[in-house]
């Protein structure tokens, strides 16, 4: 059924935007189904499953990380990591930047706007981010170890699309708009990592680069 779902998604999805199989909450010989079917991208969410699957899996997998990130856990996450799609605070930003430089990396990561009504979602304003990315243009010293590469958001929880499309234009707009005032950074902030599973048709035609699925690919979580 993993590789029938794979193959349907990736008939429909552009060739340019990269599928993220969102595999938390999944057990190893789920993951292991897609990546024999071909899926080489995994996101996880909880640092401890990150850290317990890696080693489990094989090498070539390229790992995202798309939760809220606790800087107490970033051990747990950043060796493993290609990319942490889901910074959310100036002071994840320093904890990661320290990490990095402590460990001699340079970190990837994608800016998390707080898009939908929801309070109790994490991320930025649209300020915020126009200030790191400010920053970041600057050639900050202070952020030498995290390369920010795109946004990421999450559309408000709803079923009306007209919602879910209004979300993903604001997102959108900020992304072309960092892209158009900040030419310096154009080669490197090329990531827009918006939709999943219920809505990821309206996020490609708002410009995702990257969708995150998981339940269209692996099912109903398991545990």
């Amino acid at each position: 059924m993993i590789k029938e779902n794979l193959k349907h998604l990736l008939t429909k999805l552009p060739s340019a935007v990269k599928l993220v199989a969102v595999s938390k909450f999944h057990p190893v010989e789920r993951l292991m189904e897609a990546y024999d079917a071909g899926q080489r991208l995994f996101a996880e969410s909880r640092p401890q499953e990150l850290a317990a699957k890696v080693p489990q899996l094989p090498a070539d997998i390229e790992w995202h990380f798309i939760g809220h990130l606790q800087t107490n856990k970033l051990k747990l996450v950043l060796p493993h990591v290609t990319l942490v799609q889901s910074v959310d605070s100036f002071h994840l930003l320093e904890a990661i930047d320290k990490w990095g430089r402590d460990n001699g990396r340079i970190i990837d990561v994608l800016l998390e706007l707080h898009l939908g009504a929801e309070e109790t979602k994490q991320g930025f304003s649209e300020e915020e981010v126009l200030s790191v990315i400010s920053s970041e243009a600057e050639g900050g010293v202070e952020k030498s170890h995290i390369r920010i590469r795109g946004l990421m958001g999450m559309a408000t929880n709803t079923e009306d699309e007209a919602v879910i499309d209004a979300d993903f234009e604001r997102i959108e707009g900020l992304f072309r708009r960092i892209r158009e005032e900040f030419p310096q950074l154009r080669e490197t902030f090329t990531e827009l990592s918006i939709g999943m599973s219920q809505d990821w048709p309206i996020a490609v035609r708002h410009g995702a680069t990257m969708v995150r699925i998981g339940t269209d690919i692996f099912g109903p979580r398991e545990y």
